[in-house]
């Protein structure tokens, strides 16, 4: 899901999950040495194609090469510098902008994964405005190469997961924009019961937000922004109801667990994601083929990727497919 690409000036990409080593440490002290800088940004060099009319059936967002030689973005952890000092930021994909309602999410079950426009019974799929909120509350989204297997029983809540990649909420001041892809601080996570099934919320801040230096983990957001946990929780509960649907239920008793259990839950749907693209895992009709995963028995060609999106009329040349 989530094909994004990644510059690699001047910076360290340290394994997904692993632990910081000493070599680790020594490359990433290098790098800041080499760029003079106590912490390296983040460059995105990739770019979006908008097939079909926005607000249709037949709208697509795929992500496109804009420049040769770019490893994938679609990596979770990324780790830089500040003050020496290592941040651990996460690869965000921004499916839903803040105050707007259209209900965009990342194909999973068509080829390469394009952004679309989900739909209900043949009909396009909005949220409700849940007084006084317009709209989504933050911009929503989700983490590449997590999966939340549905084969998998959380032992807490007892419930499996909802077969999605793990969704994000970004709580930062800007307005983002659908396929924008941005680094985030995880801040903790609010285990949602979406009609019997897991469906956790991350909640992260946009590492480049006037806030974020002040934002570190779920107490902070308690603390310099009161009453926002709260209305979240009411969002997620309600936003269902005016579609005729109960409310929402959720586990620990709609408490918001704190950054360490995030990151360990980002961790166990990383993993089920892995065995997912290499094959263990049965696929529950999601459509693994991609580009850059060479473990990955679903990966094909750029050609191969060019022809399954001149099948949607327009030629684009694609890098990366596939969360």
């Amino acid at each position: 899901m989530r094909a994004l690409m990644l510059r690699l000036s001047v910076r360290c990409l340290v394994t997904v999950f692993g632990t910081f080593s000493a070599s680790s440490r020594k490359v990433i002290a290098q790098a800041a040495a080499v760029s003079h800088q106590y912490y390296f940004r983040k460059t995105m060099h990739y770019q979006t194609e908008q097939r079909g009319h926005q607000n249709s059936p037949d709208y697509r967002l795929y992500f496109s090469k804009l420049i040769s030689a770019i490893p994938s973005l679609s990596r979770v952890l990324k780790v830089r510098i500040r003050r020496n000092e290592e941040e651990v930021l996460y690869n965000m994909v921004v499916e839903v902008p803040r105050w707007s309602n259209a209900k965009m999410e990342i194909a999973i079950k068509e080829p390469l994964n394009p952004i679309k426009q989900d739909e209900k019974k043949g009909k396009l799929r909005y949220v409700a405005n849940i007084f006084p909120h317009k709209g989504y509350i933050w911009n929503y989204g989700a983490l590449p190469q997590t999966w939340e297997d549905p084969g998998q029983k959380d032992k807490e809540t007892n419930c499996c997961g909802d077969n999605d990649p793990i969704d994000v909420c970004d709580i930062g001041t800007q307005v983002c924009s659908t396929g924008q892809v941005i680094q985030v601080k995880v801040l903790g996570i609010l285990a949602m019961i979406d009609e019997g099934e897991m469906d956790w919320k991350v909640i992260a801040i946009n590492a480049e937000d006037p806030d974020a230096k002040n934002l570190n983990n779920i107490e902070d957001v308690r603390k310099n922004r009161p009453g926002h946990l709260e209305a979240t929780v009411e969002w997620f509960r309600k936003y269902k109801v005016p579609d005729g649907k109960p409310e929402n239920k959720f586990g620990f008793n709609g408490e918001f667990k704190d950054k360490d259990f995030a990151v360990e839950i980002i961790k166990s749907t990383h993993e089920h994601w892995r065995a997912l693209v290499q094959k263990q895992k049965n696929t529950g009709g999601i459509d693994c083929k991609n580009t850059l995963c060479c473990d990955s028995p679903w990966r094909c060609t750029t050609d191969e990727a060019r022809e399954v999106v001149q099948s949607v009329r327009t030629l684009l040349v694609l890098v990366s497919h596939y969360w």
